[in-house]
């Protein structure tokens, strides 16, 4: 069980902080209520599958849908990627359909999102989770920033541009201090879903690009534990064990990996590394009072190379988001949306290294980047 002690050697600054390395965090993990429930639940994974669903079931009525028996929860998204290139004009105009209709809820979601104070003025969203990994999630967010350029909102939206597996890993980079860029060449990187855990070697190469554009994952390993339902201490022992040996693999290697590990978890993160809400996928009861994760992990492995650890976490959806801050300093202020089992956000702020903070005191809400004379009301 975590100490006191042990939860004040767990970092280097506080977990969850809205002032990071290289931006501000202005907002993360919003939820917006409509009269069906949260609007995130719009626009997920699962939203997406339902959509296919209704667009096969008139044919279905019928003998012809092309998709057979098949539970359109199983088609993969290869096999969707597949059909709309493919000969089947029929099976083609089911998926674009449903593509067109999931473009729609995303439009319409990121839309309320950019009413909101905290994302006032945003002028790019980059748009990751495992939807974004097809072809089929490109086109729907293609399609979502071109509804919104139509109703006068000046965002530019794309996919984010590491593999979704990836990104998390490579993001938490910019969690940690600048001082570790200069003494190792990577660091450790943990990324907590709700059916997956993978861990990673995160290689800096800062000689390269001191604005980690060119870092990458060296190696990682992934762990399916909705496959194998731990308890929570089990959980915490496998993730312990998955770290050591990518410790054993860098050090065999001759990496220099930094005394640092960085965590992105799903849930609003305290100060003092405890997980308010929004854990509830994770195996076991990670909202405990009693529960203290990095503080768990430092029990485990108290030290990486002849320093003590360190242990930054913050939540999933802004990690995977900084893995995009350094292609994102021609703009101000930017935003991350994560398609998922259900929709990761977070808004950012640059600061900028020769003028001030880069905050904007004066953003307005009703602003909002778009076209001044537009009615704000929906």
């Amino acid at each position: 069980m975590a100490t006191d002690e042990l939860v004040a050697t767990t970092g280097i600054a506080q977990h969850g902080a809205s002032r990071l390395p290289s931006v501000d965090l202005d907002s993360f993990n919003i939820e917006i209520k409509d009269e069906d429930g949260f609007l995130g639940d719009r626009a997920s994974k699962g939203a997406f599958r339902e959509i296919l669903e209704r667009w096969r079931k008139p044919l279905r009525k019928s003998g012809e849908d092309p998709f057979g028996k098949e539970d359109t929860d199983k088609i993969s998204k290869k096999t969707l990627d597949d059909i709309l290139v493919g000969d089947d004009t029929e099976a083609s105009a089911v998926v674009h359909s449903a593509i067109e209709e999931f473009a729609q809820e995303l439009a319409h979601v990121t839309r309320r999102f950019l009413k909101t104070k905290a994302w006032a003025k945003t002028e790019r969203i980059v748009v990751g989770g495992g939807f974004r990994d097809s072809r089929l999630g490109e086109l729907a967010i293609a399609r979502a920033e071109i509804i919104l350029k139509s109703e006068d909102f000046k965002v530019d939206m794309q996919p984010i541009r590491h593999h979704p597996d990836e990104a998390a890993l490579i993001g938490a980079l910019h969690l940690a201090p600048s001082w570790i860029f200069e003494a190792y060449d990577s660091i450790l990187a943990v990324d907590i879903g709700g059916t997956n855990i993978r861990c990673g070697v995160v290689e800096t190469r800062w000689k390269k690009a001191d604005d980690l554009s060119k870092a990458c994952v060296w190696k990682s390993e992934l762990w399916r534990h909705a496959d194998d339902e731990p308890t929570r201490e089990g959980a915490v022992k496998r993730l312990t064990k998955m770290l050591k040996g990518l410790i054993t693999l860098a050090d065999a290697e001759g990496l220099k990996l930094a005394p640092f590990i960085g965590i992105a978890c799903p849930g609003v993160i305290n100060a003092d590394g405890s997980i308010e809400k929004g854990a509830q996928n994770l195996p076991g009861n990670w909202e405990s009072s009693k529960f203290n994760l990095p503080a768990s992990l430092i029990e485990g492995i108290p030290e990486i190379g002849e320093h003590d650890t360190a242990i930054l976490m913050h939540n999933d959806g802004v990690v995977q988001g900084l893995s995009e801050v350094p292609f994102m300093q021609d703009i101000e202020r930017w935003g991350v949306l994560t398609i998922g089992t259900g929709l990761g956000n977070a808004r950012f702020t640059n600061r900028r290294k020769n003028g001030g903070n880069g905050k904007d005191k004066d953003r307005d809400s009703t602003e909002n980047g778009k076209k001044k004379g537009k009615n704000d009301k929906e």
